[in-house]
């Protein structure tokens, strides 16, 4: 099952009909796309599923009712286990952005932590899960899907917010400040710590 965030509620991709109560079922190959991201985006809708009965092409049946953009970011921890977070449009987040076309996506992702924070000598320690989230660019829907990579670095100077990308600050929150930071986030950056979380745990 995939999990797609329109307007930071939840758009289940499955296989299963499960027996609950409070979401609406869509059947994929029928179901107007635009027409039900519009209604979640104005509130109407609040939770829903869209029901294809192939698991492994759920997500490529989606892809062709709605073009994909492909984005790469960092969840970065300095040498004191300080974690790298941004604050634009009146929430935290996690530097990332859009791949230039035939660029790796481990490139596009460090270069995109660089550009927003203005941090250096980052690297990738491992892969993490993939997001998806809607959003709308020039009248369009789009399907975002980052692809989330841990890093780390030693950098120790200033941060540098990139200004033109409607970032207002760039900082090291402490472990202790990250649980509160994800109170005014998004659903798919709380994901990414959820994930940490159950890896530190198995260690």
């Amino acid at each position: 099952m995939y999990k797609v965030f329109v307007n930071d509620k939840p758009l289940f991709l499955t296989n299963e009909v499960a027996k609950e109560t409070d979401f609406q079922l869509f059947l994929l190959e029928s179901v107007d796309i635009e027409q039900l991201i519009v209604k979640m985006f104005n509130n109407k809708i609040n939770k829903a599923y869209l029901y294809y009965p192939d698991e492994k092409e759920i997500l490529k049946k989606v892809k062709e009712k709605i073009p994909v953009k492909k984005a790469g970011g960092g969840l970065v921890y300095n040498k004191n286990g300080d974690v790298l977070f941004i604050f634009r449009n009146g929430k935290w987040d996690l530097p990332k952005g859009g791949c230039d076309k035939g660029e790796e996506i481990e490139d596009c992702s460090i270069r995109e932590v660089e550009e927003e924070t203005g941090v250096k000598g980052l690297k990738i320690t491992k892969k993490l899960q993939k997001t998806y989230h809607v959003f709308k660019r020039n009248g369009e829907y789009r399907l975002k899907i980052t692809h989330w990579f841990e890093m780390t670095t030693d950098f120790e100077d200033k941060l540098t917010p990139q200004k033109e990308e409607g970032i207002k600050k760039a900082v090291w929150l402490k472990p202790e400040d990250v649980q509160e930071a994800l109170k005014n986030s998004y659903e798919n950056i709380k994901l990414l710590f959820e994930e940490e979380n159950e890896n530190s745990i198995k260690i």
